[in-house]
């Protein structure tokens, strides 16, 4: 029974939400397990989007949920500033196990955004420790997405995001790397567009290596759309940065933790950054957290000077809180023992053909998939922008299936737990809704 008649729906402003819109036609879940919610009507949805792009081992894990208890019972909080606790040094050292090579350094943090603000943070502090403080300039690219503080929406490029806001001085952007016109419907990564990359070059040569201090790019871009990275478009945007002495950051919030069929889009493209920001699949969406994965020289560079010093004048109240930290150890053990970070090859093939079939439904102009990710485009109504794949989104959920949608962009991130029948659930019931969508 629908719950919506004694639900006060006016207090709550809704993020990243048209509520007026919402409020009108709430959308309400109220439970979920496995693969599932169940919406307030009693109808159960199949997750297409592990939530909000988190909730990697599915839904209701009980041993997650057992191991936050058991920290609730044992110790509800512990202050991070010069005290500590052991979970959080246990979790870092797992979490450094799994780590690209040398990405050994972990810091704590409450979400993705304020992951990225860190990276940051730790990227301008590190060329100042090595004497490089004249580089203060921070490349981002356009369409990207890095959270929604002023660092992030600076060196971000969705333009909703920075045009109600001001951004921070010095910072500039690389060009995406959609390219539909030559890579129209390509399977697997784009051919086209490595050249692309050179975009740093161009900017180092504008405004001088010694002023820039990093650059950061998604390894995939999830929320504008899932655009991919063409052919060695990664590994020359490395190159480029190590020879001009520039850090490379990946922002990972959606990309860690066994998206892509691998424990890091480093790993899968075979391209080692200087810094990772994470959050999202860290605790499978259960407790907000994010961390920083740091090259050991960066950490080093700034611990110097005396031993009692603080070197890095940053950090959250809930940096390593300690039921987080419970609930991120219990996620590690559930990504180990059934295999998700490195989801076998087969499951993946099935995907990306089941997601390939849609290139024939009504309105797809485009399809892109990487490991358990699709971006699924859909033409654009004359002035109407992002209505299509909206109503879209909307006949999916009363079918039972929850899907994302970015502009006229379907997006889909499934749990990695999925099965074939989810798969096979999945691709019809949009297939049914983009023959209703007019």
């Amino acid at each position: 029974m629908s719950n919506n008649n004694i639900v006060p729906l006016d207090t709550y402003w809704m993020p990243f939400t048209a509520n007026r819109q919402f409020k009108a036609n709430p959308r309400m879940l109220s439970e979920a397990s496995g693969m599932f919610y169940r919406s307030d009507d009693g109808r159960e949805v199949l997750d297409g989007t592990a939530g909000l792009w988190c909730v990697n081992a599915g839904h209701g894990r009980k041993e997650i949920a057992e191991a936050v208890y058991r920290q609730l019972q044992k110790m509800d909080y512990a202050p991070p500033f010069q005290m500590g606790h052991s979970d959080a040094f246990v979790f870092a050292d797992r979490l450094a196990r799994i780590a690209p090579a040398g990405l050994d350094r972990i810091f704590y943090t409450g979400s993705g955004s304020e992951s990225v603000e860190t990276a940051l943070k730790i990227a301008l502090a590190y060329q100042r420790a090595i004497g490089q403080g004249t580089r203060t300039r921070l490349i981002g690219r356009e369409r990207g997405y890095h959270g929604v503080n002023f660092g992030g929406i600076s060196v971000g490029g969705m333009v909703s995001n920075r045009r109600a806001f001001p951004t921070l001085p010095g910072v500039d952007h690389l060009r995406h790397t959609h390219d539909p016109l030559r890579n129209i419907f390509c399977d697997g990564l784009p051919e086209y567009g490595v050249e692309l990359a050179d975009d740093l070059e161009r900017l180092v040569q504008l405004h001088g290596a010694e002023t820039i201090a990093a650059v950061i790019v998604e390894p995939v871009a999830g929320s504008t759309g899932v655009l991919l990275p063409p052919r060695g478009y990664l590994e020359r945007l490395r190159e480029i940065a190590t020879r001009h002495g520039i850090l490379l950051i990946f922002d990972e919030v959606i990309t860690g933790f066994g998206r892509l069929g691998a424990p890091f889009a480093a790993d899968y493209f075979g391209v080692t950054p200087d810094i990772i920001t994470t959050a999202k699949g860290l605790t499978n969406g259960s407790i907000p957290m994010g961390a920083v994965f740091c090259g050991r020289h960066v950490h080093d560079a700034l611990m110097v000077g005396p031993e009692n010093a603080i070197e890095l004048f940053h950090g959250f109240t809930y940096s390593g809180h300690p039921v987080a930290c419970a609930a991120g150890l219990a996620t590690l053990d559930i990504y180990e023992n059934e295999g998700l970070l490195t989801r076998e090859a087969t499951v993946l093939d099935t995907w990306r053909t089941a997601i390939q079939t849609l290139r024939d439904a009504p309105f797809v102009i485009d399809i892109r998939t990487i490991g358990l990710v699709a971006g699924i485009e859909l033409a654009p109504r004359i002035d109407a922008p992002g209505a299509r794949a909206y109503d879209a989104f909307v006949d999916c959920f009363q079918s039972g299936l929850l899907i994302r949608t970015t502009g006229d962009t379907i997006a889909l991130s499934p749990p990695l737990i999925v099965d074939t029948n989810h798969i096979d659930r999945i691709v019809t019931t949009i297939q049914s809704a983009l023959s209703r969508v007019t």
